[in-house]
């Protein structure tokens, strides 16, 4: 087996950190860095350094934020009777993007999953009963909590925990609607999804 020189063997094991990337990856990652300028090298860990120092939880949402509170909580033109609650930041980039939600966010950073040993307590969820309150909300009353966690085992057990939490506080409380995504044929699609493409289906 080729071994590599301590410097490249260590940016190898270290790329292997990173969430998908596997060995081979990772030495990919690792000799496209060796091949890079100096300057451009320099730019790259100076952008690893600048995000670890100024990037902070939003106090409010868990946003991550170079601002506190972030760009989303601090608007005045946002809808703050509603709340959409999201697994991880870019999911809330992802809700953005339909340019169609114009409310406010709550991020989790996680799902709930007890054979990753994820339990309530590491989820971000506490500070947003605090935010249901008017008094903490510029005094305006939240109407509805958008649970939009991923349609996948972990997302639905987070789903259905939050929901148990907020319908006794009187908060109405939605799920996302899940099924046939646009553009697809039916013949490829899953029975898990086809079922909620069903269950889910609308009057036209």
């Amino acid at each position: 087996m080729l071994e590599y020189s301590e410097p490249v063997a260590k940016l190898i094991d270290e790329f292997k950190r990173l969430p998908g990337i596997g060995h081979k990856s990772a030495q990919r990652l690792a000799f496209f860095i060796l091949r890079l300028p100096n300057e451009k090298v320099e730019s790259f860990v100076s952008a690893l350094r600048e995000v670890k120092e100024k990037i902070v939880f939003c106090d409010v949402c868990n946003n991550l934020t170079d601002v506190n509170p972030c760009m989303y909580c601090a608007s005045q033109s946002r809808d703050r009777s509603i709340i959409c609650v999201v697994e991880e930041p870019y999911n809330l980039v992802a809700v953005e993007k339909t340019r169609s939600y114009k409310g406010l966010y709550h991020i989790l950073h996680g799902s709930l999953s007890p054979i990753r040993g994820i339990g309530p307590d590491e989820l971000m969820i506490s500070n947003i009963f605090p935010r249901l309150s008017p008094e903490n909300n510029d005094d305006v009353e939240v109407k509805e909590v958008i649970i939009a966690t991923n349609p996948t085992t972990e997302g639905e057990a987070t789903a259905n925990y939050l929901a148990r939490l907020l319908k006794p506080l009187g908060v109405k409380t939605t799920r996302i609607a899940m099924g046939m995504p646009v553009g697809s044929d039916l013949e490829f699609v899953d029975e898990v999804t086809m079922d909620k493409a069903m269950s889910n289906r609308r009057e036209m």
